[in-house]
């Protein structure tokens, strides 16, 4: 009997993304270290990865991240 469970953080009404399923659960299914999440709702959530390349796409293109191309000389380290 252990003494000590791990608790898996989440509620039961929020939805989450599994990055090692691959599928949405609601609750605390998978540890934390292993969802997206919490979502509003399921679709939210099984939208996640598409969610998360859009926002990627987003500040890859964003100009106040990117930084200036410059050209390099023969002193440059």
């Amino acid at each position: 009997m252990a003494l000590f469970k791990r608790r898996k953080t989440g509620r039961p009404g929020e939805w989450f993304y599994c990055l090692e399923h691959h599928k949405v659960e609601e609750g605390p299914e998978c540890p934390a270290k292993d969802r997206m999440g919490p979502y509003a709702s399921r679709a939210d959530a099984e939208r996640a990865m598409e969610t998360a390349r859009e926002r990627n796409a987003q500040w890859e293109n964003d100009p106040r991240w990117s930084e200036p191309s410059t050209p390099r000389g023969d002193d440059a380290p």
